[in-house]
């Protein structure tokens, strides 16, 4: 598959692009300025020994057919609005949670309950918007050699589109879990808080979530 990461120049980027490319996917890392894009690419590249493709995030999403937005939520609006005009039709995953500093670990909803709501409704209503990825650690998804032991819980109103997610994820070595519709990004993405005062409470590097009771094969 076409991915494209847009703000995918972070620890997130990195992780997610590596891993990916690793497990045979075509990967483009998207950035505000073209050259830091491909600058990072190059790098990634050479330090992970994959081929990664780098501009930026307009041409991110331009090369994709399926986009993951990895920003922070200072940055989610007008990210969302630069890349308007290039997303229509393609699956679009938001891991944005609005975290509001200092205060990392108390819920923030922001204005429109949530940072996957704003983005769907700065979109449009016919997008195919999924929200993902909110609850792994950047430090570990960064390390491409980290064995993960949690879950990864997925929503959105399109439901074809949150299979997808959820397969892609199973390449990253984590399993993916449908928690429904777009709405119930509101509850995942307030859990993140939750658990970065569980790391700082118990000394912990990337708490995570398991799904008990359902079946493996799901």
């Amino acid at each position: 598959m076409k991915i494209g990461i847009v703000g995918g120049t972070g620890r997130e980027g990195r992780g997610l692009g590596v891993r990916w490319a690793k497990a045979g996917h075509d990967v483009f890392i998207g950035s505000r300025k073209a050259d830091k894009g491909v600058a990072k690419a190059a790098e990634f590249s050479e330090e992970f020994g994959v081929a990664l493709q780098g501009g930026d995030n307009v041409a991110a999403c331009n090369h994709a057919d399926l986009v993951i937005v990895t920003v922070p939520y200072s940055a989610h609006r007008p990210t969302f609005e630069s890349i308007k005009d290039a997303v229509g039709g393609k699956v679009i995953v938001d891991i944005t949670v609005p975290i509001k500093p200092p205060k990392v670990r108390s819920v923030n909803l922001p204005e429109g309950q949530s940072a996957a709501l704003e983005a769907q409704a700065l979109l449009g209503e016919g997008v195919r918007l999924v929200a993902a990825l909110h609850h792994i650690s950047s430090e570990h998804l960064s390390d491409p050699e980290h064995t993960f032991d949690c879950d990864v819980l997925v929503c959105g109103d399109d439901k074809e589109a949150r299979a997808a997610v959820i397969a892609l994820i199973s390449d990253l070595g984590l399993r993916g879990v449908d928690a429904g519709v777009l709405k119930n990004a509101i509850a995942l993405e307030s859990l993140t808080p939750v658990l970065l005062h569980i790391n700082r409470r118990y000394k912990s590097v990337g708490s995570g979530i398991r799904i008990t009771g359902i079946p493996e094969t799901e």
